[in-house]
Order: structure tokens, then C-alpha cells, then sequence
């Protein structure tokens, strides 16, 4: 992640905070939250996305066969 992603993550955490529980976070423990958050989420997305990528291009590659198939019977 850039740290542009991440500090962008990190204002987002702490306006949340703000907002929804009337609490003041420091960037330091918004930063916290964020890499938690992270490190618990990231494997799982990570693998969902591989996974919906290989079906998606499953998808692609069942097309193309149906596509440029030739029978070949005499």
C-alpha cells in the first residue's frame, strides 16, 4: 500500500471516530487501527480477489474455445 493510500486510510479512521463515537484519535493509534486492520483483512481479500480473478478468466477462456473451435470430423 502507498503511504498516500495509507494516510488517506488513516483520516478516514479517525473523521469515523469523530463522527460516529465522539472520540478523538491520535494519527499514531488511527495508524494502529490501520495496520490491523490490515494484517487481518489483507490475506483473506487477497485470496478473494485471485480467486474471483481465475473465474473471470475461466469465464474468458470457455468462451474462446467455444469460439475458435473447429470440428474436425471427416
Amino acid at each position: 500500500m502507498t503511504p498516500e493510500r495509507r494516510d488517506a486510510l488513516c483520516r478516514l479512521v479517525r473523521q469515523k471516530f469523530r463522527t460516529e463515537f465522539d472520540e478523538q484519535l491520535s494519527e499514531f493509534r488511527a495508524g494502529e487501527i490501520v495496520d490491523l486492520m490490515l494484517k487481518a483483512l489483507g490475506p483473506a481479500v487477497y485470496n478473494q480477489a485471485v480467486q474471483d480473478v481465475r473465474a473471470h478468466l475461466q469465464g474468458k477462456l470457455d468462451d474462446l474455445d467455444g469460439e475458435v473451435w473447429v470440428d474436425d470430423s471427416i
